[in-house]
């Protein structure tokens, strides 16, 4: 292979650093127009739900100190609202089995930030209020409640920690805002996030900055400035594999990445046990008295590892808050171990004088009282976060395992800490400038991801932005044509892992090819068009079917069947662009399109599954498109309250037993806007197990591009075909 072409490193970070500030610009005016906060209609409320920018329907239940001081909220679902049941004013949904009331589905994330909501402020009344208070609207105004992080959710209750977004010291304002919370009603918005985003911007400034002195041997490899050494196999040594149930790629990945002296990819096809994989290569470096640093892009991915390592006993400490409280997982992260370490009791007796403190407000008479508390509070919280910040370094350099998401591990607890190895996981959902706050001083580096499923999520990714970077960086760069060209290939949708590969090829890589998911009818178009033919199902899942789960379902034509593709070829079942109606509703759902009458096949698909006694749990509706995705929701989101429905982009990293796929397209100029992207649509076939859905209009789909074609050729070929009869839906 010829040499690569070397990168300019100070280049490519300054191209990075336009498209960040763009990319921020993006998401801020999302969240603006997503937040015109205090004045929102219930429907439009609603419609942000659905759309993944909001959570309706809470009440405040309790507050507790968390990690540094912060006050942490349990949010659960308004009573009054859940108990008249989904057809409620602000979108609540039943009641779980238990009776107990449960969050409606919503797309809140551990780690997003929020601001909470009064529902009240929404009146005229207030609104006039608020327009006196001047352009900010107070407390109570459009800037609404106060703001934080999202740390932790469950179908009952979300989480969230307040002050300076989730960091730092909060203000006397933010403890009475958090306050004035009680007894209300209310909602939750998120906003966009500028910790990553700050992150992000700091690493590319100190790239910019940095001299060819500093930049080490990784990063040479990385732009092109040296090849990667070659892998010293007899200095890894024998392994002794401690799981015996790997098999042979992943036991030829784990070999690869100990041998390689600076990058290893592991390329983890879906289904292929990539996280699996990951435990046992994290296990063999500890046996190798290496030390660590464990990355992933989101809460998600890293809990995912933490709970894995768990039962193997290694001393691991989890920076940041878990996604999920299970006691395997917590005991590992800051926040119990500050509370449960040797060093714990440094911290403890502050901690319970702060709740005392945090419980006594809401006595007090006066408000004299209320000061005096909040300032006592004060300096109790300086005090409290000068001895945590002390346990907290002692435990983390007392780890040989450290775990953080990408930006986390910008935080103050890993300054100045070494790693031996830095493994990042889902590193091609991870934008490359987040990818460098744990790599600019890394020595080996170990990738693993799978860069035929989607990118990250790039909101500025339009042509108008791209038509703007290519002139500003024109007017700038005129006299500089190698420059350029360098900013030419420079894109937020272009990951760390892919530009490795095209880089360096495949002699980094490393590919699983035994997947554990899908029926085998289900694998063999993704395997034959996205992975050269060579994946294999594993024996225990290469013919399972719906009707085979281990509780009672009737074997029926769905429940027997792997595939099934309803084409609603014929023109009706035409799509309906959104922004044909009016309403702020149409502006958040962008120009999302919808398809009504296909939307009718798939709720009749769906009961047709529950009829034969699939339970809703084991069922995922996915779509492209938020205003299909809205639609569906109405459709059966109160009908059966287990069953998931998200969009494509969202359920990546999932899996269900049955996925029913909405495609919407359905037109006489045969377009298919970005269901030509092969990457979304991989990522929607291989979500099931044992039952795949697909619901579209083959004569438009088919002439979006020859991987549409082929696909529609192989649906034809090998699913169960049907063609529903519109006048039978209505």
């Amino acid at each position: 292979m010829a040499p690569p072409t070397p990168i300019s490193i100070p280049t490519f970070a300054e191209a990075q650093l336009q498209l960040l500030l763009q990319e921020h610009e993006a998401e801020v005016a999302s969240s603006s127009l997503a937040s015109t906060a205090a004045s929102v209609s219930p429907s439009t409320r609603r419609t942000l739900q659905a759309t993944g920018y909001a959570l309706t329907g809470l009440v405040l239940s309790q507050c507790r100190t968390g990690l540094g001081g912060r006050v942490v909220g349990e949010f659960t679902p308004d009573p009054a609202v859940a108990s008249t049941g989904s057809k409620s004013q602000d979108g609540g949904d039943a009641r779980a089995s238990d009776g107990q009331p449960r969050l409606g589905s919503h797309g809140m994330r551990v780690g997003d930030v929020v601001r909470v909501n009064d529902v009240s402020a929404g009146s005229a009344k207030k609104a006039g209020k608020d327009k006196d208070k001047g352009k900010d609207g107070g407390k109570d105004g459009s800037k609404g409640g106060p703001e934080g992080v999202v740390t932790r959710v469950s179908d009952k209750a979300i989480w969230i920690a307040f002050g300076q977004r989730g960091g730092g010291a909060r203000s006397k304002e933010d403890d009475e805002a958090i306050e004035e919370l009680w007894g209300k009603k209310l909602w939750a918005i998120k906003l966009a996030n500028d910790v990553t985003y700050r992150r992000m911007r700091q690493t590319m400034e100190k790239m910019v900055k940095m001299t060819e002195g500093d930049h080490s041997h990784f990063m040479r490899v990385a732009f092109g400035h040296t090849t990667p050494l070659q892998p010293d196999f007899e200095g890894a040594g024998d392994v002794q594999f401690i799981d015996p149930t790997l098999n042979d790629s992943q036991k030829d990945a784990i070999r690869f990445a100990l041998a390689a002296k600076d990058i290893a990819l592991i390329h983890g096809p879906p289904g292929t046990g990539k996280t699996h994989t990951l435990i046992e290569l994290i296990m063999q470096m500890i046996q190798r008295k290496k030390r660590i640093l464990v990355c992933g892009p989101s809460n998600i991915s890293v809990d995912n590892i933490v709970e894995r390592l768990a039962p193997n006993k290694v001393p691991v400490v989890r920076i940041g808050h878990p996604a999920r409280l299970l006691p395997s997982v917590m005991e590992h992260s800051l926040e119990v171990l500050t509370q449960t370490s040797d060093a714990a009791s440094i911290v403890k007796d502050v901690r319970k004088e702060m709740d005392e403190k945090q419980a006594s407000i809401r006595k007090t008479r006066t408000g004299r009282e209320r000061r005096a508390i909040y300032d006592d509070l004060k300096l109790l919280r300086k005090e409290f976060r000068e001895r945590e910040s002390k346990c907290v370094d002692n435990l983390v350099r007392e780890s040989s395992v450290v775990l953080a998401t990408l930006h986390g591990a910008g935080g103050h607890q890993l300054k100045n800490q070494k790693f031996d190895v830095v493994i990042i996981d889902e590193a091609s959902q991870a934008l490359e400038a987040q990818c460098w706050i744990p790599l600019l001083a890394a020595e080996k580096v170990v990738l693993a991801g799978d860069h035929l499923q989607l990118p990250p999520t790039v909101k500025s990714a339009n042509l108008k932005n791209k038509e703007k970077i290519g002139k500003d960086t024109q007017k700038k760069d005129d006299s500089d044509p190698a420059k350029n060209e360098t900013l030419k290939g420079v894109s937020l949708e272009r990951t760390l892992f892919d530009r490795l590969l095209a880089l360096h090829g495949s002699g980094i890589k490393r590919m699983l090819t035994t997947q554990y998911r899908m029926h085998e009818k289900i694998m063999r178009f993704p395997s034959d068009e996205l992975y050269e033919s060579e994946l294999i199902a594993a024996d225990s899942v290469k013919d399972r079917l719906l009707a085979d789960l281990p509780y009672e379902v009737k074997g029926t034509d769905d429940t027997q069947e792997p595939l099934v593709f309803w084409d609603t070829q014929g023109g009706d079942f035409p799509e309906k662009t959104e922004d044909d109606d009016i309403g702020k509703k149409e502006a958040l759902l962008g120009e999302s399109k919808s398809n009504e009458m296909e939307a009718l096949v798939v709720a009749r698909h769906v009961d047709n599954l529950i009829a034969a006694g699939v339970r809703p749990e084991s069922i995922a509706v996915i779509t492209p498109y938020n205003g299909q995705l809205a639609l569906l929701s109405q459709m059966l989101r109160e009908k059966y309250p287990g069953l998931e429905l998200g969009s494509v982009d969202g359920f990546q990293g999932r899996e269900k037993e049955a996925v029913v796929v909405s495609l919407v397209r359905s037109n006489a100029e045969h377009e298919v806007g970005f269901l030509g992207e092969k990457r979304r649509l991989n990522v929607a076939m291989t979500r099931p197990r044992r039952h795949l859905c697909i619901c579209g209009d083959s004569e438009t789909i088919s002439r979006g591009s020859d991987f549409l074609k082929h696909w529609m050729s192989y649906l034809e070929e090998h699913a169960d075909l049907r063609y529903p009869d519109a006048g039978d839906l209505l």
